[in-house]
């Protein structure tokens, strides 16, 4: 375990604490830290599902750390190759290549890098508490952790333009009415409603969800055609799986699958 991130295994899923009080700001240290540790997590088998909280009551994660940025300025290639937006990139990178999916519980704070982490997941709960934006205008910079690329794949162009160009902050009913999030709970709830999706992902087939996971990331920007091609190939290859088998042998044998992710 790091300074600033800790995990624990809870059957298959396997909670990644981000830990820097109090707001859980995203030094670069960190985001070592939490690189060396996704890479770790993606590679142990029994590790099904990720889930990432953020330490505190205050926040899941409200931004880079801004103490940061005037040492960047005095080098533009430590600021494009060490900066807090690259390495929240390169984090986001590492996420989108594993096999393990993602999902993030989100409360409090989920500003700037926050977000943009949090869109690296595949699901994102939020409390009702929550409150999320992208506030780098209001530094006159842009977002640079990817909040240009993926927000507005998920809100769309409009949406995305008006956080990005504002700074302003939504709560967590608008963000589920813009697709930014799937599921708000009471604050109470967060923990365990989160978990339960991530309990529920790690019971599927560990292929099933790569290839998923995959299709997501590589035919977004692809035409119908090639998207459903690329479907159908990854279809064939969940039922040629030992899980693929193994799924529709428990369905016709009226029992619950043991996925090894085969």
């Amino acid at each position: 375990m790091g300074d600033y991130v800790s995990s624990e295994l809870d059957g298959a899923v396997a909670v990644l604490t981000i830990d820097n009080p109090p707001m859980n700001a995203l030094s670069a240290p960190l985001l070592e830290e939490l690189e060396v540790e996704i890479d770790r997590l993606d590679a142990d088998d029994g590790v099904r599902t990720i889930m990432l909280v953020g330490a505190g009551e205050r926040a899941f994660v409200a931004g880079a750390d801004i103490k940061e940025f005037p040492s960047l300025r005095e080098s533009a290639a430590e600021a494009q190759e060490r900066g807090s937006a690259r390495g929240i990139q390169k984090v986001g990178h590492h996420m989108d290549a594993a096999r393990t999916p993602f999902v993030a519980a989100i409360h409090g704070f989920c500003l700037g890098g926050g977000l943009e982490l949090a869109m690296c997941c595949d699901i994102r709960v939020a409390s009702d508490d929550a409150q999320l934006g992208q506030p780098e205008i209001k530094l006159g910079l842009i977002p640079g952790g990817g909040g240009t690329q993926r927000l507005p794949r998920l809100v769309g162009i409009g949406r995305a333009q008006y956080l990005n160009m504002t700074g302003d902050f939504i709560d967590a009913a608008t963000a589920y009415d813009w697709g930014l999030v799937e599921k708000v709970v009471p604050r109470s709830e967060l923990r365990e409603t989160a978990l339960g999706v991530a309990q529920a992902i790690a019971a599927r087939s560990p292929v099933a969800i790569a290839v998923l996971r995959e299709l997501a990331r590589t035919t977004r920007d692809l035409p119908l055609e090639e998207g459903l091609r690329r479907e159908a190939d990854g279809f064939r290859r969940c039922l040629e799986s030992e899980d693929g088998a193994e799924g529709v042998a428990a369905f016709l044998e009226k029992r619950e699958p043991q996925f090894t992710g085969r």
